[in-house]
């Protein structure tokens, strides 16, 4: 799954009270000015999550300036070859790419941009009113505006900078804005604002959940773990650990440990978030009618326009992986009705378009969504997008989308984040061969998912290691998991390897399951398993 996250955890409302100012600065951690987010509810295993609508107001984090021009530094190179790849006959793109990086760059120094205007009113941007002696829960920030969240919570603190429960708030807070931005420097702000409270309250249940959720982001999941076990000794009713521990062990491959999990949460705290969860967990063990009876009992229970967006889109998510291209642009259309601007469900319905053979309409909705939100998944698939439409400028075009990759994995690593994964995944088909292999090897060496043993596989392939790819490739299949992709790597290698009938077995088997799995991906499958039933 694409790395996620916020749900509307349980408040300890006497811990949400503000207690005696006595100090007279907060600004370190809580910064200047307003902060420039977006309205989100997700979760950081189980689905891809994003809404986002950039805004106009900035806001700078006091941070030494050395720190920020080696960050600025590490990318400055990537970001400037991408923008020079605009210039000349593709400069009708150049708005769109300088966007793109600008939005990558600006992160560095712990700023935002704004990208097109501002809808009032659309569903479920309600600003929640901040009182002085109650700052924002937890909940409320899931259910609200998150910017106008963050912006009160600022205002609060510099008022009341020993309020424990909204120190841990923000740093949550921060941990959205980071995902639902594409902007990785959000981390060591929540970081800090998570340390913070744990200063003022040892212990503290939120901000345990809040490092959880903070670890899981950054991919540090034996970190998130830890933590996630920590908040639930004060506090076995946490919503937000409850699901992190879950997170944790789905990304860990700990799959029996996450069901067990999943079952204890479910118990405990049940509701969307959960839900959500507990259905991953089937898919990933090949369950998926009861993903779908899972996800679909969620849908009735939602009872926000976040919520509806949200399930209604991992819906679509689980159709989509099955092939059922139809049943899932219908679960797209019914997040979009909740929330038109959702840019999963954007992204989903724009793959499902692709899948069905309206490629016009993919790839304008790819354009409007790596605009907003560039991260490698969508820029990826756009780029396939442009590859398998082969019209003039289109390989350039393929190309930018692909630097822009490069752009943010040295964006993520610079805030903390762990993006070996991703770089194997995107470097494999589209970039360093050699440093797939590397970032795949360092991951498997952390955890071992099927995610990780696919990317592993697939690195070792693409190297012309095929017979010491092939038991990873096995790995990532074995769990039961119906991943389009997952077969058709093993069946690309088991080609290599001389294993026709497997090979036949398994590309047929992707490609019956999900033939628009990936325009480039599944060209090459039906091309090796027409060879192969060639041969016979």
């Amino acid at each position: 799954m694409p790395p996620r996250t916020t749900d509307s955890a349980p408040e300890r409302r006497d811990d949400d009270r503000p207690r005696p100012d006595r100090e007279t600065d907060a600004d370190r951690s809580v910064g200047r000015g307003g902060d420039s987010a977006v309205e989100e509810n997700g979760s950081s295993g189980s689905a891809v999550e994003t809404k986002t609508e950039p805004q106009t107001e900035t806001e700078t984090e006091t941070q030494p300036q050395t720190e920020v021009g080696e960050k600025a530094d590490r990318v400055d190179q990537r970001v400037a070859a991408v923008r020079r790849a605009a210039d000349g006959a593709r400069r009708w793109r150049a708005a769109q790419l300088a966007g793109c990086a600008a939005l990558l760059a600006i992160a560095l120094t712990g700023g935002a941009i704004a990208f097109g205007g501002v809808r009032d009113g659309r569903a479920g941007s309600g600003v929640e009113s901040v009182s002085a002696a109650g700052a924002l829960t937890p909940g409320v920030l899931a259910r609200g505006d998150l910017d106008s969240g963050i912006a009160s919570l600022q205002k609060h603190l510099r008022a009341q900078p020993r309020d424990f429960g909204s120190w841990a708030t923000l740093g949550v807070a921060y941990v959205e804005q980071a995902r639902t931005k594409g902007d990785p420097s959000r981390y060591p702000q929540a970081e800090r604002a998570l340390k913070r409270s744990l200063e003022l309250e040892p212990g503290h249940d939120q901000a345990l959940a809040g490092q959880a959720a903070l670890a899981a982001a950054r991919h540090d999941f034996p970190g998130a773990l830890a933590h996630a076990d920590q908040a639930l000794r004060q506090n076995p009713y946490n919503e937000r650990a409850l699901c992190s521990r879950i997170d944790a062990l789905v990304e860990l491959g700990r799959y029996d440990d996450a069901a067990e999990a999943a079952k204890i949460a479910d118990d405990r705290r049940p509701g969307v978030p959960v839900f959500t969860r507990y259905a991953y967990v089937h898919e990933l063990r090949g369950d998926v009618r009861t993903a779908r009876d899972v996800l679909e009992r969620a849908l009735s229970s939602a009872d926000s326009p976040a919520d509806v967006a949200y399930v209604a889109t991992a819906l679509g998510q689980l159709a989509w992986n099955q092939g059922e291209y139809k049943t899932a642009l219908g679960h797209y259309a019914r997040a979009l009705a909740a929330d038109e601007e959702y840019l999963p469900a954007l992204e989903g319905r724009a793959r499902a378009q692709a899948a069905s053979g309206d490629r016009a309409a993919a790839v304008e909705g790819l354009e409007q969504v790596v605009t907003r939100f560039p991260l490698p998944g969508p820029l990826v698939a756009l780029g396939e997008l442009y590859e398998d439409r082969g019209a003039a400028g289109d390989r350039a075009k393929a190309g930018d989308q692909y630097a822009l990759v490069d752009a943010w994995t040295a964006l993520a690593r610079a805030g903390g984040v762990n993006a070996d994964l991703d770089t194997a995944m995107a470097a494999a088909d589209h970039g360093d061969k050699k440093e797939a292999l590397r970032a795949a090897r360092a991951e498997w060496n952390r955890r071992h998912s099927v995610h990780t043993a696919d990317a592993l596989a697939w690195a070792l392939h693409v190297n012309g290691r095929d017979e010491e790819a092939l038991p990873y490739a096995r790995r990532a299949t074995a769990t039961g998991y119906r991943n389009a992709v997952f077969l058709y790597h093993r069946g690309i290698i088991e080609r290599a390897t001389g294993d026709e009938r497997d090979a036949r077995t398994h590309l047929k088997a992707a490609l019956e399951l999900n033939p628009g799995f990936s325009p480039v991906g599944a060209r090459e499958a039906d091309t090796a398993l027409k060879d192969l039933e060639g041969t016979r």
